[in-house]
This record gives structure tokens, C-alpha cells and sequence, in this order.
């Protein structure tokens, strides 16, 4: 059932903001001492997991001071809506993966079937080594056998918008990370 826009509104002034945006500010700050760290010398190939990871991709990317490439992929179990399915390939990385490292950034590591399935792919197509950062952990024990890199904040398990994530497509610009009261 799709929402309008004013139902999404009446559901942002209802929902429970559970990380500020000067919060998520300060662990993609950490996030990208972390990232550096690892990363400064591999002149990385950057994939961007559409829609979700836009907003945290644009706000890491410029926190990274060395030298890297930047290309983008659509895989989603979700699209607009609240539970995922099967995994659904939109649009595959055009910028060749072989025998480089790369990084994925992603909006949320939940469940965690979609990151998975895309490191296999390309690990399939020849990366030498594939790492992954999300935004937001959601704490629970329902995870596929896989653990991100980095991660910015373990949140609680409730149904999440913001900073890329979206409820029923609205609110992905939401800045900071917010739970609709009572889901």
C-alpha cells in the first residue's frame, strides 16, 4: 500500500529520532579515519549501493583525502517496500572490477543478504579484495554469516529512514536516523 505525502509527514513528526545528525557526523568522521587507514595506498575502486547509499557515500566520499575511483550499483530485496524478497540486480558496476580492491558503502547492514550477495559478485568478477562500510548496524540475530568493515552506528532493531534510508520512498533525506513509532 503505497503512502502519500502527507501520510509520511505525519509519520516523520511521529517517529522516534534514534541517531542526530551530529551524531552520524561523528562516526563518519571515524569512519573515515578507519577507512583511510586501510585504504590510503590502494587507489580504491568506491561502489555506491543505490538508492540507500547515496546521502552516506556523498558524505564519507568527502572525508577521504587519497586518491580513489567512484562508480555506483543498484541491488535491492526491498525496493519501496518494508520487507525484502529476492535479490533484484538494476544496475550492474560499468568500471571493470579486476584486481582491484573496493569498497562498498551501503546505507545499513541489516539482515545483511543484499552486501553478501553483491561481494560474491564481485569477487566472482575479479576483485582482489572487496571491503564494505555501512552507515548503521541494526542490532539483531537474524544476519547472514557476514560482517561489514566499517561500521558508523549499531542501532536498535525497528523499521529505519533516514540518511538514505527511506520509508515507502520518502524521508531518505532525513539527517539522522529515525524509527516510525511503533514499527
Amino acid at each position: 500500500m503505497e503512502i502519500t505525502a502527507a501520510d509520511a509527514l505525519k509519520i516523520h513528526r511521529e517517529a522516534d529520532c534514534l541517531v542526530s545528525g551530529d551524531q552520524l557526523a561523528a562516526a563518519l568522521d571515524q569512519m573515515a579515519t578507519q577507512i583511510t587507514k586501510r585504504l590510503e595506498d590502494s587507489a580504491p575502486l568506491v561502489l555506491t549501493v543505490m538508492n540507500g547509499g547515496l546521502i552516506p557515500a556523498a558524505e564519507l566520499l568527502i572525508r577521504l583525502e587519497f586518491p580513489l575511483q567512484m562508480d555506483y550499483l543498484h541491488a535491492t530485496r526491498y525496493g519501496n517496500a518494508t520487507v525484502g524478497s529476492e535479490l533484484e540486480w538494476r544496475i550492474y558496476p560499468t568500471t571493470p572490477v579486476e584486481g582491484r580492491t573496493v569498497l562498498i558503502i551501503d546505507d545499513i547492514f541489516d539482515q545483511g543478504h543484499t552486501l553478501a550477495a553483491i561481494c560474491e559478485y564481485l569477487k566472482q568478477n575479479g576483485a582482489r579484495e572487496v571491503l564494505t562500510a555501512v552507515v548503521v548496524n541494526k542490532l539483531h540475530d537474524r544476519k547472514v554469516d557476514f560482517s561489514p568493515d566499517f561500521v558508523g552506528v549499531d542501532v536498535e532493531d525497528r523499521f529505519l529512514y533516514g540518511f538514505g534510508m527511506d520509508y515507502q520512498g520518502f524521508y531518505r533525506n532525513a539527517n539522522g536516523i529515525y524509527a516510525v513509532k511503533g514499527l
